[in-house]
């Protein structure tokens, strides 16, 4: 066996010699053999090379190979200037000038609601995303806001979530859509639209007087809004923490042991009294209606007699109105705003059994349109702008308020029930039906007018039906 062979069964290298070098191989490789080596290395780069663009995958050769590629590709960007570098060297200094504040103008889009840097196009507008998180949650939460300096105040970056009444009024004013919101993105076509109408507010002025129209029904919504939340004892908050206890429009009397025989008199004076207890139930509402009908949009430029004759023909309808969700028809009780239950049974001796029960019957209505506050303070305003009430001296402006509070009121139950076609129909189906409860409770009403020295009732509430007082109250 030759050196050749040992060598090449132990690896190329014998025990005693050091590492290979290029002297060593003319010693193992024939000239042919190193040719044939070269031309197989010389391959395997070319099929590395078009494969990764790099080096080939040989130890050592891999990192010189990219090394050349990198030194190449740095001398082509030294060597060859971009076009982009060319065009601005060639241009001149007032255009350069004119192109850095047009990118100024571009990077900084306003908010359209509170000024801050806007980040895009949402619900209609554009908008930051403090505005477009804001917006949404009160939509989808049905959030209803109050503000304490009568919707007036500034809707800026640095005050924006002092008021948010203010805030998601001046959403709905700049464009906002509620419906975006539920239904999702704004077409392309639309968004379009919607841009150029906004940016061109002053060259259209049908789509400003529009925007002005729309901000006026949110005002008036947001208005009555916190005027029912206000000044009404029965909202479903605060029926939430109501303490509930049995109570009685009957005076404790002894029960004789024999039957007796009550004259008509005793029992005209029993129902009486019954009629007074009752009153003091019901006047703490009365004020509570006068300050909400104060509120009301447009009522306070109404003459003093025409508020007065509205007021005193409507009290007791909006009163039934705001006391619906305290009847109970299962139970047969009608709970007050002190949490005192009382009987239909005794309020069928004050009125007339079939009078309370249409009363029951009608608020178990009321309570089947499932309508939120804000819903039964509009409802409650209609009610009460009423313009064909006897005595009126300018019932067009009465009429001219009402049809805006019909028109807030149909808004504000497509935004709140939009898959309930036929709920605003059916609410204003109510006022009819309210009406003549009015009218029947008016004609009882005379009995007890008839009366009114036998009996010692509250100042307020002989002021509000009409009823003579004591001269120790006038």
């Amino acid at each position: 066996m030759d050196a050749r062979q040992v060598d090449q069964g132990s690896g190329g290298m014998s025990e005693d010699s050091g590492p290979l070098s290029i002297d060593d191989l003319p010693a193992f490789y024939s000239p042919a053999e190193l040719e044939h080596l070269a031309g197989q290395i010389s391959q395997s780069l070319e099929q590395e090379h078009s494969k990764s663009q790099g080096g080939f995958a040989m130890p050592g050769f891999q990192e010189v190979s990219s090394s050349r590629h990198a030194t190449t590709e740095a001398r082509a960007s030294v060597t060859t200037p971009s076009s982009s570098l060319q065009k601005a060297v060639k241009e001149e200094p007032g255009n350069i000038q004119a192109a850095a504040d047009s990118n100024t103008q571009k990077q900084f889009v306003p908010c359209k609601v509170c000024g801050d840097r806007a980040s895009g196009f949402h619900y209609g507008v554009t908008s930051c995303e403090g505005c477009k998180g804001f917006f949404r949650r009160s939509i989808q939460k049905q959030i209803e806001y109050r503000c304490l300096r009568d919707g007036k105040c500034m809707v800026i970056r640095l005050s924006r979530n002092r008021c948010q009444y203010c805030r998601f009024k001046k959403c709905l004013a700049v464009g906002m859509s509620r419906d975006s919101v539920r239904y999702g993105r704004v077409p392309k076509r639309s968004k379009s639209q919607d841009e150029s109408s906004v940016t061109s507010t002053d060259s259209n002025m049908d789509q400003s007087a529009l925007e002005n129209k729309q901000l006026a029904i949110y005002d008036i919504i947001l208005n009555i809004s916190q005027a029912h939340h206000t000044h009404c004892l029965v909202t479903e908050d605060k029926v939430k923490g109501l303490t509930r206890k049995p109570s009685s429009l009957m005076q404790q009397i002894s029960i004789p042991s024999t039957p007796v025989q009550f004259s008509d008199e005793e029992l005209e004076a029993q129902k009486l009294s019954m009629w007074h207890c009752l009153a003091s139930f019901i006047t703490p509402a009365i004020n509570s209606v006068v300050e909400f009908a104060k509120r009301v949009t447009g009522f306070p430029e109404l003459n003093q007699d025409d508020q007065l004759i509205l007021i005193k023909c409507g009290f007791f309808e909006v009163w039934l109105t705001r006391m619906a969700r305290m009847f109970n028809k299962a139970e047969g009780c009608l709970t007050f705003e002190d949490g005192s239950i009382i009987q239909k049974e005794e309020l069928g001796v004050v009125f007339s059994p079939d009078f309370v029960s249409c009363m029951f019957e009608l608020a178990q209505s009321l309570n089947q349109l499932n309508l939120n506050d804000t819903e039964i303070g509009l409802f409650c305003a209609i009610v009460l702008a009423t313009p064909d009430r006897k005595g009126l001296e300018n019932p067009k402006a009465v009429e001219t308020i009402q049809d805006r509070l019909i028109e807030a009121l149909k808004l504000q139950i497509c935004r709140n029930h939009s898959t309930e076609e036929n709920l605003f129909g059916t609410t204003i189906v109510k006022l009819p039906q309210l009406r003549t409860l009015g009218v029947q409770h008016d004609e009882i009403l005379e009995w007890y007018r008839a009366q009114w020295n036998r009996v010692r009732l509250p100042p307020l509430f002989s002021e509000i039906y009409d009823i003579s007082k004591h001269e120790e109250d006038m």
